[in-house]
């Protein structure tokens, strides 16, 4: 019994040998990929660069996008009381005409006085909302915030190229000019 055990043994050694050596040869088999298995793994790879690329491109054009809502929201609700303040601005002219008429003549200060106070509130509450007077009067002229009605021989040398009168206020809201000054330009 004990030669037959010997030759079990021996032959349950050369199974296990067999096997581990089977082993071995799958191992070095899956170390070694194939070619075809090279290039799906180059292309999987570059498909990914690829994804990636185009998600962060998509990224960018999306933030960019917020960006410029924001921005073009924000420049909306600057501007959007432009319509209104436009059409009270000849409202705010003639508040300046009764101030001057008024002015002119001599015993009715109160009258004066109401006017001043009225047309005062009124300006000031535009000016919060972002309007602003072009001053023009004695200013060089310039084509960005003065509209020349006609010209004029100068005065004086030093006036030629400067506005000489202003027939019509002109107005900015909040930077942006809403109303051109009418005026008279030296020559």
């Amino acid at each position: 019994m004990s030669e037959e055990i010997k030759k079990k043994e021996v032959s349950q050694g050369r199974n296990q040998g067999s096997k581990k050596g089977k082993e071995k040869a799958t191992s070095k088999k899956m170390k070694k990929k194939p070619a075809g298995q090279e290039d799906k793994l180059k292309e999987v790879n570059q498909r990914l660069a690829e994804l990636n690329d185009k998600y962060l491109r998509l990224y960018s054009e999306f933030d960019n996008y917020r960006k410029r809502t924001m921005k073009e929201k924000a420049e909306l609700i600057k501007t959007a009381s432009e319509g209104v303040i436009t059409s009270l601005l000849p409202v705010l002219d003639d508040l300046e005409r009764a101030i001057d008429a008024t002015g002119a003549k001599e015993g009715e200060s109160s009258h004066l006085e109401g006017l001043k106070l009225i047309y005062n509130k009124f300006y000031n509450t535009l000016h919060q909302k972002g309007l602003e007077a072009i001053e023009s009067k004695g200013h060089l002229f310039d084509v960005d915030f003065h509209e020349a009605i006609t010209n004029i021989p100068s005065p004086s040398e030093d006036m030629k190229g400067k506005v000489v009168d202003e027939v019509q206020k002109g107005y900015m809201l909040n930077g942006k000019v809403i109303r051109f000054a009418r005026v008279v330009v030296g020559i």
